[in-house]
């Protein structure tokens, strides 16, 4: 009987994310007007309807989450003295990695010209075990443009009882004004800073934290509406104001404590409610 081997067999290689939504608007007869909207593989944008002068643009991923080896960008640009709120549809989530794929890739691009005013008011990132994603951030500000910015992070599911033991997440944040950088917001968390989650020099035991920046020649005037807010329940937050920026960080034990109370530091900040997706 003759002996065969069967041949080896080459695995497909595996479908990858490889997307970017973006999106620009103008200023026509004292309205902020759609000028260009581009669409690529499961980056969207959409615009749903709002009864207020500007528009409010919801970016989303269809694939539903990243993983390694995924890419995905979103970009928007306001001409001078338009006016937009942007965020996502849902939570990003950040699924495991492996090792051969390397991390998965997403980039913000965010351009305000002058007399502008941009509200970038993302979901959180939920990060799962052995998550690897890489993030860029970098907002463009022209003379007097003003912007509202947050970033939430979520370590882990909480519903799920999951405490994360290896996690690569680099989340780099960047604001301009004419070039000249405002505010540089670099944050790494990574398997060694998990070890030390219940340091208080490091998480302190916290599951979610964020950071809300408000970049506009007022904003230091705004520190004393915003302390007050952070004296609530299951957060630990603080705010400072200083040459045109206030900053708020907060860390917190239940990412819906920080979510709900994110909700009142914006709507303070905002002086409006927040877009409709935010619902809580």
């Amino acid at each position: 009987m003759l002996d065969q081997t069967a041949p080896a067999t080459t695995l497909p290689p595996r479908q990858r994310v490889d997307a970017r939504a973006a999106v620009s608007f103008a200023l026509k007869s004292g309205r902020t007007s759609l000028e260009r909207l581009s669409q690529r593989g499961s980056a969207k944008a959409m615009m749903p309807k709002v009864h207020r002068p500007e528009p409010e643009i919801v970016f989303l991923n269809t694939a539903g989450g990243l993983t390694g080896g995924d890419r995905i960008a979103f970009e928007l640009a306001l001409a001078p003295g338009a006016r937009a709120v942007a965020t996502t549809q849902t939570a990003e989530r950040a699924y495991a990695s492996l090792s051969e794929t390397g991390p998965a890739e997403m980039e913000v691009r965010l351009r305000a010209g002058a007399g502008a005013r941009l509200d970038w008011l993302p979901q959180e990132t939920i990060l799962f075990e052995r998550s690897a994603l890489h993030r860029r951030t970098e907002i463009d500000l022209e003379g007097d443009a003003e912007c509202l910015w947050c970033e939430s992070v979520v370590l882990g599911r909480e519903a799920m009882g999951e405490t994360l033991q290896q996690l690569d997440f680099l989340d780099t944040r960047m604001i301009r004004r004419d070039g000249v950088p405002v505010m540089a917001e670099p944050l790494r968390l990574a398997t060694d800073t998990l070890v030390r989650r219940g340091a208080p020099s490091g998480l302190g035991g916290a599951r979610a934290l964020a950071t809300i920046a408000l970049i506009a020649s007022s904003a230091p005037d705004l520190v004393s509406r915003v302390l007050p807010l952070c004296d609530s329940p299951g957060i630990r937050a603080s705010a400072s104001g200083w040459d045109g920026k206030l900053v708020v960080r907060a860390l917190a034990e239940k990412p819906f404590d920080l979510r709900r109370w994110m909700a009142r530091v914006l709507d303070e900040l905002r002086g409006q409610p927040l877009p409709r997706v935010w619902t809580i």
